[in-house]
């Protein structure tokens, strides 16, 4: 299979890429730079830039771009180029893919579980759930509509609301991690909030399950089917690296440590992936010991 990816280089872009070849398939790379390598293609998403004649031939293509929401301080500015990343580049690629003589059969595109919205308690929320308000819900929101064109040219289009991807080598784990070894760590704001966190192998194979999945389409929620409060989590992770985990984080050294994404942290989102299940996806690591395992390895 011939599938075209951006956001390539990062964390869960990077791992997929090497699963997929792999296996043997061929994946195009979409780069915001000048081709290096003969699976390089240059495009400029913020300018609208994209030769859909790069794209010829590609059956399946994964749409992974956008900023880090970790690196920065979420300035105005920052939350523009938060917005921008991903919508912008949806629409760019979604535009391409459109206008190809021959589409690729599915637009496996990025998302989040943030599209729920603000705190909803213990309530569980599956795919029926209607999106909700605030920042990223918004980003969130314009990100999956940004994917119109390819919905309108008849390519299946799969949102992936991914949950937390929880792994060593980067985002919120790898930074909770050195705490917990220390014996520093603690609940995040409270701790009663709920988590739905996925391993990245599992983040990744759902990926490659819509991908080569006939007939998906519409949002997925790509998180392990045992979501768990934040101070259960802790729990677990604290046992796993042998440490107590008894002094709490409180919410204004969050803000003070992770600025705006302060709040997503202190957000409870009782998340499940139904439509995934119900597609026959199995998972590797459905709860928080074998995701917290499959993390420390």
């Amino acid at each position: 299979m011939r599938v075209a990816i951006t956001g390539s280089s990062g964390l869960v872009g990077t791992a997929l890429r090497e699963s997929l070849t792999a296996d043997g398939h061929e994946v195009i790379r979409l780069v915001r730079r000048p081709a290096q390598a003969a699976d390089e293609v240059p495009w400029d998403p913020a300018a609208g830039r994209l030769d859909p004649t790069a794209l010829e031939s590609v059956e399946a293509a994964v749409n992974l771009a956008g900023a880090s929401l970790f690196d920065h301080r979420w300035t105005r500015d920052y939350r523009r180029t938060i917005r921008t990343s991903r919508v912008g580049a949806t629409h760019t690629l979604a535009t391409a893919l459109a206008a190809l003589p021959e589409q690729p059969r599915v637009l496996v595109s990025g998302s989040a579980i943030d599209a729920y919205g603000l705190d909803h308690g213990s309530d569980i929320i599956d795919e029926d759930e209607p999106t909700g308000e605030g920042f990223l819900a918004e980003v969130c929101r314009d990100w999956e509509a940004a994917a119109a064109p390819a919905v309108a040219a008849d390519i299946a289009v799969c949102h992936t609301r991914l949950g937390p991807v929880m792994t060593s080598r980067g985002w919120a784990f790898a930074q909770m991690l050195p705490f917990f070894r220390l014996g520093l760590g603690g609940p995040l704001g409270g701790g009663e909030q709920y988590w739905s966190p996925v391993s990245l192998d599992d983040a990744v194979r759902a990926l490659r399950f819509l991908v080569e999945t006939h007939g998906c389409s519409g949002p997925y929620n790509v998180t392990a089917p045992e979501p768990l409060t934040n101070a259960e989590f802790t729990r677990v992770l604290a046992r796993a690296v042998g440490r107590p985990a008894i002094l709490p984080v409180p919410k204004f050294a969050l803000r003070i440590r992770l600025g705006g994404f302060a709040d997503q942290v202190a957000n409870s989102l009782r998340v499940v992936p139904a439509r995934l299940i119900e597609a026959g996806f199995e998972h590797r690591h459905p709860d928080a010991p074998a995701i917290i395992a499959a993390a420390l390895r």
